[in-house]
């Protein structure tokens, strides 16, 4: 069996150095796409621009426009001196939030009346103007818990820290960094690439070229057509994917904090998923484009749209979310990321992974016996 299936692990090995053409976008494309997720898509809503219209003009006003110019989020693009230049600054985008404090501010929190204070959030950009108002309101609030502890204590003589000692910890991503997020799904979109479409158009090409007949009448039989057309691609893709930790580590700092063995053992459950998804496509196109737009349809758009890698499944329709059940990225994508950021080990994503062998078996099997059906 394995003399029948070294020369055909040779030829793959061969045809893959002679496709420089290929084999360049193979390499290039991680690089390319870690650049632009990791620095053009960003979900970290900071150095918001923010405008200020202080008509109060004390020293508690002060203070209280003071609490978003401390935070990390909100940056003073302009000190209004009236009303009229609002809507022109939002109009046209030169800030996202106008923060109005009206006259009486002051004399309402003195005389222990409720103060009032607008904020105006540009709201064309549906994400960032909810995690504007996130942020707006919990400053907001956490001003009003501190004044109102420190009025009731000093009118009553008395000097007492709060009663809740509040100290957050961010576990798994302390910095709040949205790459840290996106590269483990980048990698499950690479790997889908690269092992799918390259498996996928490798046995099509095969057919173009009228090479795949010769194949079929010799004594190869179907599995060991399988395995000496996968084993090459294994390779390729697992070096594309350690290719892109290594370049995710190098510029974003995102390390793998559990065991490196058991993340090859994950990556390689769901490269045997891809490399059957693009056997099964191969099994079903007869040319390279209409190989190449199935396994973009099949493959890449569901990892991409419906596997977590961007868009949260929690947020999707309750019919839709039933639908990612289907997309093996899904449950690639736990793994990956239980393992990269938070170091747990397999009592974490066994069911994960259970899901990938029954993925795998299935994909690799209906390759199979297409392959056999056509054969005899």
């Amino acid at each position: 069996m394995f003399k029948r299936i070294r020369p055909i692990i040779k030829k793959e090995f061969r045809q893959i150095s002679r496709d420089i053409q290929t084999l360049a976008v193979l390499l290039f494309l991680p690089v390319f796409l870690l650049m632009m997720f990791g620095y053009a898509l960003n979900f970290d809503v900071k150095h918001i621009r923010l405008a200020v219209l202080d008509q109060d003009k004390t020293r508690n006003s002060r203070e209280f426009i003071n609490t978003f110019l401390t935070s990390e989020y909100f940056d003073l693009a302009y000190y209004l001196p009236d009303q009229k230049p609002i809507n022109e600054l939002l109009d046209e985008g030169k800030v996202q939030v106008v923060l109005v404090v009206p006259y009486n501010f002051s004399k309402n929190l003195l005389s222990g009346k409720q103060a009032s204070v607008q904020v105006i959030i540009d709201g064309s950009n549906g994400n960032a103007a909810s995690t504007i108002f996130g942020y707006t309101r919990a400053i907001v609030q956490s001003y009003s818990a501190n004044l109102l502890i420190d009025l009731f204590l000093r009118k009553r003589g008395v000097n007492l820290s709060p009663p809740i000692d509040f100290r957050p910890r961010v576990w798994y991503n302390p910095e709040l960094k949205s790459a840290k997020f996106l590269i483990p799904g980048l990698i499950a979109f690479i790997l889908m690439i690269t092992a799918v479409i390259s498996t996928s158009l490798s046995v099509v090409r095969e057919k173009e070229r009228g090479t795949m007949e010769q194949i079929i009448v010799s004594p190869v039989k179907p599995i060991e057509l399988i395995i000496g057309k996968t084993i090459p691609y294994i390779f390729m893709s697992l070096f594309t994917g350690y290719l892109t930790l290594g370049i995710g580590y190098l510029l974003f700092e995102v390390s793998v904090k559990g065991s490196q063995f058991w993340l090859f053992a994950v990556t390689l459950l769901y490269l045997f998923v891809a490399l059957g998804n693009g056997l099964y496509i191969s099994t079903v196109a007869n040319t390279q484009q209409v190989a190449f737009q199935l396994s973009t349809i099949l493959t890449m758009l569901p990892t991409f749209l419906l596997s977590g890698f961007v868009f949260p499944i929690y947020n999707m329709p309750k019919a839709i979310q039933v639908v990612t059940y289907l997309v093996p990225a899904r449950y690639y994508l736990v793994a990956i990321r239980d393992i990269m950021l938070k170091g747990v080990g397999p009592s974490a994503f066994w069911e994960q992974m259970l899901a990938l062998a029954i993925f795998a078996a299935a994909t690799v099997g209906l390759s199979w016996a297409r392959m056999r059906k056509k054969r005899l």
